[in-house]
């Protein structure tokens, strides 16, 4: 049994998507692209947002204890740097304390900075968005 030209012509016609549902698939995976991107920066952020939390924290932390340690502790470490024969006078005494505190909220600081410097950008995510503009022309 023999095809003619017309049915072959028709059994073509119906495999081959329409331009129409081209379109449809193309923008239904440039959404679902677009929405992955998304939640790769979602990801990437939520990182950082934890890096940079914790460093404001030991910032917080540093000025919390610095201040509170020389208010607190201050005056009883100047008397007892005074007052174990020394020979300090007081207001010497009192400027060692204080020397004291300044390192210890020092070296906080610096972890909380160490901590800051590590919040990122989302760089696979910018990477990646970078991309989709020349795979859609065909070049990615």
């Amino acid at each position: 049994m023999a095809i003619e030209p017309n049915q072959a012509r028709e059994i073509v016609k119906d495999s081959d998507p329409t331009l129409g549902k081209l379109v449809m698939d193309a923008q239904r995976d440039i959404s679902t692209l677009i929405s992955k991107e998304i939640e790769l920066a979602k990801s990437e952020l939520k990182v950082s947002v934890k890096h940079g939390g914790v460093g404001i924290g030991l910032f917080a932390g540093a000025a919390f204890l610095g201040l509170l340690a020389i208010i607190m502790l201050s005056v009883a470490l100047a008397y007892f740097i005074h007052w174990n024969g020394s020979g300090l006078d007081l207001h010497w005494a009192f400027l060692i304390v204080f020397a004291l505190y300044l390192l210890i909220a020092g070296l906080l600081a610096f972890i909380g900075l160490k901590q800051v410097k590590k919040v990122k950008a989302p760089e696979k995510a910018i990477r990646q968005g970078k991309q989709i503009p020349q795979a859609l022309k065909g070049k990615g």
